[in-house]
């Protein structure tokens, strides 16, 4: 007897389940015991895999509950891939759902934090552009210039402080996070991903580059919301987190 994929599925995410009817083990015998334990070997292994990916949310929660929490989760939301790179990526809108954890409202954009910091380790490689050719240009051409970004390079926004909150739970001595919204670049110089705090405007900047717009046009619209704006930091933050991929004069 052949069982049914997503009734295996199922039963395997789900202990409270019964062993699937017909199922057998290597000897032809019913699986009872072996499935069970086969089935734990998982959820322990899934359990492990989301302390692994989501070590600050495991921190601020306790591991028992995020013990709890990837038993939910696991069963909610079964592996996809065999790639453990990409489990988890229904993460932080699980916890935005959870009316448990409402209180906690900034969890969500902490999981999504660890989830970037995660897709820019496993990003692929980008030769990055020479700084010399951005300081080569004249204050016009930089103005038309377009440019590329590398795979790893990922901006997040939020109303929470989570570049404080992930600070202060990952580094010795940090300050405590302060209570304001907070954006944050993500870059990987080399080998491994960095998050760094983002000045206001820079979000707005960034994303309007990514959306191909022009270092002028991008620099326009953040403009117009904070007339403060200087591009240096940022495109300093750009440079050195080797973000830029490719220039393109574009006109």
């Amino acid at each position: 007897m052949i069982v049914p994929q997503d009734l295996f599925t199922s039963a395997v995410m789900d202990a409270a389940q019964p062993v699937p009817n017909g199922l057998l083990d290597g000897q032809n015998r019913p699986a009872g015991r072996r499935f069970n334990v086969y089935r734990n070997n998982i959820a322990v292994s899934l359990t492990e895999a989301m302390h692994q990916a989501f070590p600050v949310i495991t921190k601020l929660l306790g591991p028992q509950n995020m013990d709890g929490l990837a038993g939910m989760f696991l069963r909610a939301h079964p592996p996809s891939s065999p790639l453990m790179m990409h489990y988890g990526a229904e993460f932080p809108a699980f916890l935005a759902q959870m009316p448990q954890l409402a209180h906690l409202g900034y969890l969500p954009d902490v999981a999504r934090l660890e989830l970037q910091l995660r897709r820019a380790y496993h990003a692929a490689d980008a030769t990055p552009v020479d700084a010399a050719l951005l300081s080569s240009l004249d204050p016009d051409q930089l103005l038309q210039l377009h440019v590329a970004f590398a795979p790893a390079v990922h901006v997040l926004r939020s109303r929470w402080p989570i570049y404080d909150i992930w600070r202060f739970n990952t580094q010795a001595d940090a300050p405590k996070p302060h209570s304001e919204a907070q954006d944050i670049l993500i870059t990987r110089p080399d080998f491994d991903p960095i998050p760094q705090l983002l000045p206001q405007g820079a979000a707005e900047w960034i994303l309007a580059l990514q959306n191909d717009a022009s270092f002028g046009s991008a620099y326009e619209a953040a403009s117009q919301l904070y007339p403060a704006f200087d591009l240096t930091t940022p495109l300093t933050m750009l440079l050195q987190g080797s973000a830029l991929s490719e220039l393109d004069r574009k006109g």
